[in-house]
């Protein structure tokens, strides 16, 4: 029988796949991480009118962090699937955290920038190590790694929340990016063990909560930044 890309890397990933699932069974516990999405409300339109600046703002960081899970399915797809275009996908997400960090410096400064761009590579970075940790069977490669992005997590949502504790609470910040962590993993346990629908509709989720977080964001930047909002 003539097998696919995909069917070959499926069944690659086998053994792999298994120590993934056994870990999110783990970090994630019984509960499911499309329930999450709910835990965060997008900002409520406020009384007064919203500005062109503050729309187009508004957008630029949907946008920013919707190619976020985008690009990221992307490379776990790609990944699974051993295609030669992994390599160019990881370039492009590793793109989109530094364009996310420029958005920040914009406000506070390139050093902050810098840093969250920084902290956000590493995001990327130690979920590849996951992947290829599962793709071949290293349990306890996978249980590292995934103590490390988890922890990578809580220190992103730290430094966010450092610049205004106020408008980003550290409490609410750990828990949306434990949400987006909590979310991807088993989007990426669904791809690996060949649950491509469910995969599809995790990424429903994925995407509904990071357009939430999104929100979270640029309101809070136009509170602590009114005046450059103006129409």
């Amino acid at each position: 029988m003539k097998t696919t890309p995909r069917s070959r890397a499926r069944l690659a990933a086998t053994g792999g796949a298994a120590s993934l699932a056994l870990v999110a069974s783990l970090l994630l516990g019984q509960a499911s991480s499309s329930q999450a999405v709910g835990d965060h409300q997008s900002p409520t339109t406020r009384s007064h009118t919203i500005t062109p600046h503050q729309l187009r703002f508004h957008d630029h960081m949907r946008k920013l962090w919707e190619q976020h899970v985008t690009w990221t399915r992307l490379a776990i797809v790609t990944f699974t699937d051993g295609s030669a275009d992994f390599d160019a996908t990881a370039r492009r997400l590793l793109r989109n955290q530094q364009d996310i960090g420029n958005a920040f410096a914009t406000f506070y400064g390139r050093r902050t920038g810098h840093r969250l761009a920084g902290l956000l590579h590493d995001h990327i970075a130690i979920a590849v190590e996951i992947l290829q940790a599962a793709k071949a069977g290293d349990e306890s490669g996978v249980a590292d790694a995934s103590r490390r992005w988890y922890a990578n997590a809580r220190q992103v949502a730290d430094f966010i929340s450092s610049l205004d504790h106020h408008v980003w609470p550290r409490k609410e910040m750990r828990s949306m990016m434990k949400t987006h962590l909590d979310q991807t993993l088993a989007e990426a346990v669904d791809e690996l063990t060949g649950h491509y629908h469910r995969g599809v509709r995790e990424y429903g989720a994925i995407e509904r909560h990071i357009l939430e977080m999104a929100d979270s964001l640029s309101s809070g930047i136009v509170r602590q930044f009114p005046g450059r909002f103006g129409r």
